[in-house]
């Protein structure tokens, strides 16, 4: 059982994190201790517990720190447990009905996507992406959507070795070289696609789902069935993606996020 004395240290990381969470960008130390109003000792100590945990990302190059993918996955936990799926339900409804495809509400766990809801057109076409299933994120749309707009570091620590590029078929990024040029592009773009990297004859686009600090929490995403000869595959996806954003923006604002 913890003591009396774990209660302010326990206080000044919450804070640290929430000072964290309100920055644009990642924040040095000295600021952090100026800002809280603590010893350079004790937030240095604070920030190694944090860093340890995952809840805080440290970038030495920099001199500087940010969120950890453990603090990211805590607050992609917090939506799924349902105002998101609750709010994503309706407008994942009308897309579906507006394109006449698979439409999907995923969220990134690990280096994986979890994928919460799916609504199906008239006339469903049968995919591996259903509720509960988790794939690998960097070769679906949804998962380099929310890819695309975390840290480098993020990305690094989410794919560490080459073993972390798991492939289901002869497409899609197998290195972190090739995986954050993609994610370049894509973010460039404003959307993601792919085209025959989780499943043979089907492709995929997608957009973010973001928080009050433009941090990606979820994606929207369309599945249809195509097959390119050429990957990157070559066709004009924009109108699609047009209307996948509108849906992700709308969310993204209904929860409070920010769309730019």
């Amino acid at each position: 059982m913890g003591t009396s004395t774990d209660v302010p240290a326990l206080r000044r990381g919450l804070s640290v994190l929430q000072l964290l969470a309100g920055k644009p960008g990642p924040v040095s130390a000295s600021a952090i201790a100026r800002e809280l109003n603590l010893p350079r000792s004790t937030t240095y100590h604070l920030l190694a517990e944090l860093e340890q945990a995952r809840f805080v990302t440290r970038l030495p190059a920099e001199r500087r720190y940010g969120l950890g993918i453990a603090a990211f996955e805590l607050g992609s936990a917090y939506l799924r447990h349902d105002p998101l799926e609750r709010l994503a339900g309706p407008l994942l409804r009308e897309l579906v009905e507006r394109v006449g495809h698979n439409a999907h509400l995923g969220v990134l766990h690990g280096n994986e996507m979890l994928y919460l809801i799916k609504e199906r057109p008239a006339r469903p076409e049968t995919l591996v992406t259903d509720v509960g299933v988790r794939l690998p994120a960097h070769l679906t749309a949804s998962g380099r959507a929310i890819l695309a707009y975390l840290p480098a570091a993020h990305v690094r620590a989410l794919y560490p070795r080459a073993v972390s590029f798991v492939r289901r078929t002869d497409r899609g990024p197998s290195s972190l070289a090739t995986l954050r040029t993609m994610l370049a592009t894509e973010r460039r773009r404003g959307w993601a696609s792919e085209d025959g990297y989780v499943t043979p004859g089907f492709a995929s686009v997608a957009h973010a789902v973001f928080d009050f600090g433009h941090r990606p929490i979820a994606a929207i995403s369309v599945t249809m069935r195509h097959h390119c000869a050429t990957d990157p595959c070559d066709a004009d996806w924009s109108g699609l993606a047009a209307q996948v954003r509108a849906t992700a923006d709308d969310l993204t604002r209904r929860i409070g996020g920010r769309t730019t």
